[in-house]
């Protein structure tokens, strides 16, 4: 007597598996490296390290300013890139007409912006405290903590999908930056002060989580609102937030430096450089994600580390090498296949997605299943002689989707 089958259990015929292996085989057989390594990725990509670029030129500023100088004023620095954003982008807003007027957004999401802005200083200030209780290996290990925090918040509140190909490359540009850590270790960079390391590694690790929401937030607002509005109010918030810390911390600091034309210079550098920064992320993002975003700017240390060689003396490792490509190739292969919203809302599709287009990247499976499927009968029937000369499209009016909920939106 046959056993019966338990109930909620639906009974599967071998033979589709089997198809469906087929079908893949095919999918990879007739897989085209142009269709993913578009004109499109060359872009993502380029900007991606255009921005590491900018946040290498804070970098080498910042080593100039306390190497050189013995100038101990982070949040100055802050201050001067914030004042810049006012200047510009709220200025911009406050000549806006209708619900783009400054004073109709303030009268709206006020306190809103009041907590990105805070957030958003609050991070660049705490990394930089950071340095004082702490190695420069704990904080190129945990900075990284933005990736994990960045991809849960995206997915509860972005409604982010995220495909297996998404985590892989995540652990591979991990991986990368492992092989940079190790690099300095064999160079003897290791540096920085150990003198409280649990506070300091806290700190690295508050920075990364308060950057990810700063990333989000950012995101949402450029996607759903626009770039504009995000920058002036970042830069009105962040202003007045860090001018009240600046007084309050680091005012016998500002007083006690040697000014002239040399760290003014290199004040003035490092404000262009986290101005032109703040600019243009939000355009990246917008074309792609934060999360992809803070991926390319895992290289910035790493082109620190090569202006160092030149600028600083820092001993080579073949590492770094290794280190730039491993990351590069994550990177390339996190762009390479889009994340998408998992419910329709206006915000505009990753890299490789058109607007209107699939909302949950198993559509796109089910639609390629669906297609080979009848592709493939379709050859079939043509070759025996039945049903000739009826199109694909005429014939998909008529065909049942199969009961396992394959997609066919075109």
């Amino acid at each position: 007597m046959a056993e019966k089958e338990p109930e909620g259990i639906i009974a599967t015929d071998p033979s589709d598996n089997d198809d469906r292996k087929c079908l893949i085989i095919r999918k990879l057989l007739k897989f085209n490296p142009k269709e993913v390594f578009t004109w499109q990725l060359v872009k993502t990509v380029a900007m991606g390290q255009g921005l590491a670029a900018l946040i290498c030129g804070t970098a080498v500023t910042s080593q100039y300013l306390a190497s050189d100088y013995h100038v101990d004023a982070p949040m100055l620095q802050s201050f001067m890139s914030y004042t810049l954003l006012c200047l510009t982008y709220t200025t911009a807003l406050l000549f806006r007409t209708g619900d783009g007027n400054m004073f109709q957004i303030l009268k709206k999401r006020w306190w809103k912006y009041l907590l990105v802005g805070l957030v958003d200083v609050e991070a660049n200030y705490t990394v930089v405290k950071a340095y004082q209780y702490t190695t420069l290996t704990s904080i190129q290990l945990l900075d990284c903590f933005v990736i994990p925090v960045l991809m849960i918040l995206s997915c509860c509140f972005l409604k982010t999908c995220y495909r297996p190909i998404h985590y892989v490359s995540v652990c591979v540009c991990l991986l990368g930056v492992g092989a940079m850590v190790g690099a300095d270790l064999l160079a003897g960079r290791d540096l920085g002060s150990t003198s409280d390391v649990l506070l300091g590694d806290g700190l690295v690790l508050l920075s990364a989580s308060l950057y990810a929401v700063s990333n989000v937030c950012q995101e949402y607002t450029v996607k759903h609102l626009s770039r504009g509005e995000f920058l002036g109010m970042v830069g009105l918030f962040g202003t007045l937030i860090s001018g009240i810390q600046l007084g309050v911390l680091e005012h016998n600091n500002v007083k006690n430096i040697q000014w002239d034309w040399r760290i003014g210079l290199l004040f003035a550098g490092y404000a262009l450089c986290m101005y032109t920064l703040y600019s243009c992320m939000p355009i990246v993002v917008k074309k792609t994600s934060a999360t992809a975003v803070n991926l390319s700017l895992l290289t910035a240390d790493l082109l620190s580390l090569f202006c160092g060689l030149f600028l600083f003396q820092y001993t080579f490792s073949g590492l770094y090498i290794v280190s730039l490509v491993i990351i590069l190739v994550g990177f390339v292969s996190f762009n390479a296949v889009a994340t998408t919203p998992a419910t329709a809302g206006p915000i505009t599709p990753s890299v490789g997605w058109e607007e209107g287009g699939y909302n949950n990247p198993d559509d796109i499976i089910n639609e390629d299943v669906v297609v080979a499927v009848l592709e493939e009968k379709e050859e079939q029937e043509e070759e025996e002689g039945e049903r000739p000369g009826v199109s694909w499209n005429q014939r998909t009016q008529k065909e049942e989707v199969p009961a396992g909920g394959w997609s066919t939106k075109m």
